[in-house]
């Protein structure tokens, strides 16, 4: 009982020590954080880590992200409840399942099938049925499912490929962490009517860039 409670604790400092500083104030959001486990959707030898304010190392040079930074890319993204929603890079699947609870269908692709296999049964574990994974590299666009009512990136691409814009509705919403370390900005696409975008930056951070993500053109003289 007293390891529940110190669990359900860190679960509570997390969204009131980290989370809501970090201007996410969305009550639906700060409630999913509460409900869905996080710790269960992180690797065994760091679940001491789950609600640290840290990156967590998944193995394969790929990492889950912090919760605040997940917290926020979620809460900026205005999910409805029909919403069809690509995820590239499933991960964990924490976020997944976040996007899953609020969203109607989520097409999540994982470019390493270790990842998505375990992500299925975590998923799963959850009750959570509303999800298509699949396993591939979508770091230049995933169309197979267009048009998205949402498109988010879990890892940073140098410059954002125009596909991704392409295959959302009018009125989607797209995310994305663009730019090469040490410089890069969450950037909110939206797409106004189609073929018409408009992007707003939301905020600074780095974290690590999609596998093959494509990259900026260098000039040489």
């Amino acid at each position: 009982m007293t390891q529940v409670m110190d669990i359900e604790r860190a679960r509570f400092n997390m969204v009131e020590q980290q989370i809501r500083p970090w201007d996410v104030l969305d009550q639906r959001v700060l409630d999913l954080l509460l409900a869905v486990r996080r710790e269960d959707f992180v690797p065994a030898q760091y679940a001491r880590l789950a609600f640290a304010d840290l990156e967590i190392p998944l193995g394969q040079g790929e990492i889950m992200l912090p919760p605040k930074l997940e917290a926020r890319m979620v809460q900026e993204l205005a999910i409805g409840d029909t919403d069809r929603i690509l995820e590239v890079g499933t991960g964990s699947g924490y976020m997944t399942a976040l996007l899953a609870r609020l969203g109607g269908h989520v097409y999540s692709v994982e470019i390493v099938p270790e990842f998505s296999a375990a992500a299925q049964e975590r998923l799963a574990r959850h009750g959570i049925e509303n999800v298509t994974l699949e396993v591939g590299d979508a770091a230049r666009g995933w169309a197979r499912h267009s048009p998205y009512d949402v498109i988010v990136l879990t890892g940073s691409v140098p410059v954002l490929p125009e596909a991704f814009a392409k295959s959302l509705k009018a009125g989607g919403r797209l995310l994305a962490v663009v730019g090469e370390a040490p410089v890069m900005e969450a950037r909110l696409v939206t797409c106004e009517t189609e073929g018409a975008c408009r992007a707003t930056t939301l905020f600074e951070t780095v974290i690590p860039p999609l596998r093959n993500a494509p990259q900026r053109e260098k000039f040489g003289f």
